[in-house]
């Protein structure tokens, strides 16, 4: 066998695999018993002090809700710190002792830097900090939810961020594609003894392990949950995933959003992948389940560009090698299978069933955000999203 031949077929292997891994961990997962997680939230004595991060970046007209969401959650120890960075607060006043608003003094357009700015104006030592999204709506058990894996021992968990609206093809879309990371990234590998990927807000952590992880590094444009993910698993701690810690995320509606958005998404895994070599490598040298999973999903690329290699690698099979087009088949099959089954184990929404058909236009806009993704953090620093009148 010639050397091209031998570096087409590893290189095809090195795609391939992505595409039949989530079934392989599907049913790991099916088999294995159920341990890590708590059962039913029982009232306890203590409650652990909550910091509720909120950032804002030049947009302010969704925090009224979010605030709202926060004061009506059922939990007594807590305090809210929006850090309106770059943002007119005029108009924002916010009577509850419980809400600080703090607007710095220079620009940070920085998601790490807004999160430590809160943390040095904290009003006392809170030992647990979580970050929410200035387009977020929290569930009232949100914090309840939390504590289960705190008081399990676990330093960093990350909840769910379920669709706030499902108001086009485009948001539905990103619901679906939400819903597949939860499953896998999420309920799958933490029920397999590795841990939950981060998803930039939902998530909270012990301050101590926060301040641990970040305080050092000089974090630029997006992506510092894949930095802080990877400190953590750098340290075998896990991170927990709790499923019905749930927040309600702004889901994008709008193409100009949607590539905006893709744009820093693909520009940070293309940043930062390489951790994910770190990681498995530490995994294979510790024996560490927990290090090795993660590690070979920090190295998967975006769906879409691993969907879009295995057919191309698929056609071009086709005319050159005939049977190893029918294994692609067999793997896109698997994939699809895959996907469908993420689905049915959460509460979808009809309209997100629906708007499947769209998979390719979806796609399309994603293509564009792959050309645009080497000048991402130029185009825009955060999601703009309509506020709703």
């Amino acid at each position: 066998m010639s050397t091209i031949n031998i570096f087409w077929i590893v290189i095809q292997v090195l795609i391939g695999y992505h595409l039949v891994l989530p079934i392989i961990l599907f049913l790991f997962y099916k088999f294995k018993r159920n341990t890590g997680k708590p059962g039913d939230i029982t009232p306890t004595f203590y409650e652990n002090d909550y910091a509720i991060i909120v950032t804002a970046y030049e947009q302010v007209d969704l925090l009224p809700a979010v605030v709202e969401s926060l004061l009506k959650i059922d939990y007594n120890n807590y305090l809210i710190y929006i850090v309106a960075d770059n943002c007119d607060i005029t108009n924002l006043n916010f009577v509850d002792d419980r809400v600080i608003l703090l607007r710095p003094e220079t620009i940070l357009a920085s998601n790490t830097k807004s999160h430590f700015y809160a943390i040095k104006n904290f009003k006392r030592k809170h030992n647990i900090l979580t970050i929410i999204d200035s387009d977020n709506i929290v569930d009232k058990n949100y914090l309840k939810q939390l504590d289960a894996y705190f008081e399990m021992g676990f330093e960093a968990v990350q909840g769910i961020r379920a669709a706030k609206n499902l108001d086009s093809t485009f948001a539905c879309l990103d619901a679906a594609r939400d819903i597949y990371y939860h499953f896998y990234d999420g309920e799958i590998l933490f029920k397999l003894g590795s841990s939950a990927t981060l998803a930039g807000s939902g998530m909270a952590f012990t301050t101590s392990l926060y301040k641990n992880c970040l305080e050092n590094l000089n974090i630029s444009g997006a992506g510092f949950d894949k930095v802080l993910q990877a400190q953590i698993l750098k340290q075998d701690k896990r991170i927990a995933f709790a499923k019905d810690a749930i927040v309600f995320d702004e889901k994008t509606s709008q193409s100009e959003q949607l590539v905006n958005q893709r744009s820093r998404w693909i520009n940070t895994w293309f940043k930062y992948f390489g951790f994910g070599f770190n990681i498995l490598g530490l995994g294979l040298r510790n024996l560490s389940i927990n290090q090795i999973l993660f590690g070979l999903i920090l190295l998967r690329p975006p769906l879409f560009m691993f969907i879009l290699s295995a057919i191309l690698f698929g056609f071009i099979d086709l005319f050159i090698f005939p049977l190893q087009s029918i294994l692609w088949f067999i793997a896109l099959i698997i994939f699809v299978i895959s996907f469908y089954i993420s689905l049915k184990n959460y509460p979808t929404d009809a309209r997100i069933f629906k708007s499947l058909l769209n998979i390719p236009k979806f796609i399309y806009f994603q293509l564009i955000s792959l050309l645009n993704a080497r000048n991402a953090n130029k185009r825009s620093v955060a999601t703009k999203h309509r506020s709703k009148n």
